[in-house]
């Protein structure tokens, strides 16, 4: 079993920033991370997209879903071992080396199988996955999965989810972060959201978001998209 299960959706920015700092941490400790499935469309089956979202966000939740019946048809074949560097593969391209829009006629270019196949490619994996795309057989896999995730938390949340030391340990949503910190701070921090979850009467910390994460998907320049800030005695300093 691993230290840690994370539930991500592919398309969440969030959850990716989240997981830069897991990966950071991880390399840190030692932790084992078992990357595991949540999907934004299915967690909003019930939703009406028109009332309650930008326009684009059900073509992009679509796409997410999408791409995470790929991954399972991937974690089927090849085991769970393989879902860690392909998350890392479409977060990259997704979030750190594109710029702009997704969307194109109300379609989200991220859950075609034109986006997949490189990816695929670039891991060695095989093209057939990409018939994974439009197989809803997979989205009771990907169901199962998307509510245990809401299970450790309640289901007034989103993406990530984070298990540490399952099947007794804490869970908890987010944290939400739209910085990466640097490697010290990253485990400080770890430290910090792992000694408070773990109080039994701890429900929410919350505070309105401040920034777009710093991603290059955002706007954020090359030099700009490696943002770490570390944090000293209670002042903060960027590291370019």
């Amino acid at each position: 079993m691993a230290d840690v299960n994370f539930y991500f959706d592919p398309v969440c920015p969030f959850a990716w920033m989240t997981s830069k700092w897991v990966r950071k941490v991880q390399a840190q400790r030692d932790y084992t991370v078992e990357w595991r499935f949540i999907s934004l469309r299915l967690l909003n089956a019930h939703v009406d997209y028109d009332a309650q979202f930008p326009p684009e966000y059900e073509a992009g939740h679509t796409a997410g879903l999408r791409l995470l019946r790929a991954a399972a048809s991937i974690r089927r074949e090849h085991g769970p071992a393989a879902i860690g560097p392909l998350y890392e593969a479409l977060g990259t391209r997704i979030f750190d080396a594109h710029t702009g829009s997704y969307t194109v006629d109300a379609t989200d270019f991220r859950g075609t199988a034109e986006f997949l196949e490189p990816v695929l490619d670039e891991l060695g994996l095989p093209a057939h996955h990409l018939n994974a795309l439009d197989d809803a057989e997979f989205d009771a896999e990907i169901q199962t999965e998307t509510d245990e995730a809401l299970s450790l938390t309640g289901r007034d949340v989103g993406t990530p989810i984070i298990h540490f030391e399952p099947p007794e340990g804490v869970a908890f949503f987010g944290p939400v972060i739209s910085r990466l910190p640097g490697d010290d701070d990253a485990v400080v921090l770890w430290d910090h959201v792992i000694g408070l979850a773990s109080f039994p009467g701890f429900a929410e910390l919350k505070r309105s978001l401040r920034e777009k994460p710093q991603l290059r998907a955002f706007g954020v320049t090359d030099g700009e998209a490696g943002v770490e800030e570390d944090w000293h005695g209670g002042s903060r300093r960027t590291k370019k």
